[in-house]
């Protein structure tokens, strides 16, 4: 299987309930997006796909989320605006974008260096 990922960044502020049922002070995170596809056969010019184009695809997600409050996302008001959760809405917003062959792995979210959440199929 060949496998490319990209990475990109975007600021967003959240807040989170704890445990107690009360909610934490908001505050932002510059998030790294890892964006990781494969595909068992490399396309006629012998790639999974271009760089710039998978690059481009996340940028573009990320670009409605990059600058604001989460919880303003009508999606993270159904939910928690968590890491596991940003990665969830990346990587299914991102799946229905991928070429025909193209198969997403997994989208990391890093909040910062060291704390990461994932959502693969």
């Amino acid at each position: 299987m060949f496998t490319v990922s990209v990475e990109t960044r975007f600021r967003a502020s959240h807040q989170l309930t704890k445990p107690s049922g009360s909610k934490e002070r908001a505050h932002s995170h510059n998030w790294l997006v890892t964006a990781e596809v494969c595909c068992s056969r490399l396309d006629r010019r012998g790639l999974v796909m271009d760089f710039s184009r998978l690059r481009a695809m996340v940028d573009n997600i990320v670009s409605e989320l990059g600058g604001t409050a989460l919880l303003e996302n009508d999606y993270f008001k159904l939910g928690s605006p968590s890491a596991e959760n940003v990665s969830r809405y990346i990587y299914q917003r991102l799946r229905r974008e991928l070429p025909r062959g193209v198969k997403l792995r997994i989208v990391r979210v890093t909040e910062e260096p060291g704390c990461w959440a994932g959502f693969g199929g």
